[in-house]
């Protein structure tokens, strides 16, 4: 008998582990799908703040609601084509996604402002492209937990 709840311990063991492994995976690719929608976003914010000489108050406003928009947008059209109606579409992906976009937002825009010259740079110079490539470093790395969470209770899944 005691052979016997070792092996299932051991196989309860192995599953537990799988089904992190697939939580790990489900959070990192929904974390990457967050990160496209409102690094669009944000990036083409910063883009058009900046070649219409916005100031940097300004374009921070446009490139987090920009990165809001493409996160969300990013978020609505699967399940639009999935049969959702936009009410019902809009609803689910504030409650599953919403939380992680903020997070996201958040962390880009905080490097972004932080980085010494980027919100001074303009369009061609290096540090521009530096900070955002940080700033999408960071939000990613920020919101990869919240997305965790998010996978392993059942409320984020895979687009």
């Amino acid at each position: 008998m005691e052979d016997h709840t070792i092996i299932t311990s051991v196989v309860d063991s192995h599953h537990s582990h799988v089904k992190d492994e697939n939580h790990f995976k489900l959070a990192f690719s929904a974390t990457l799908h967050c990160l496209i929608g409102c690094g669009l976003g944000e990036v083409l914010g910063m883009v058009l703040g900046t070649l219409f000489l916005m100031s940097n108050h300004a374009t921070m406003v446009l490139a987090i609601i920009l990165g809001f928009v493409g996160g969300f947008g990013l978020g609505v059209i699967p399940l639009r084509k999935a049969g959702y109606t936009w009410a019902s579409a809009f609803k689910q992906v504030l409650v599953a996604e919403g939380l992680s976009i903020a997070v996201m937002e958040t962390f880009e825009v905080l490097v972004q402002v932080y980085t010494p010259g980027v919100m001074d740079a303009g369009l061609t110079d290096g540090i521009f492209w530096i900070g955002m490539l940080l700033g999408l470093i960071a939000g990613f790395i920020a919101a990869f937990p919240v997305n965790y969470i998010f996978v392993k209770r059942g409320i984020r899944h895979h687009h």
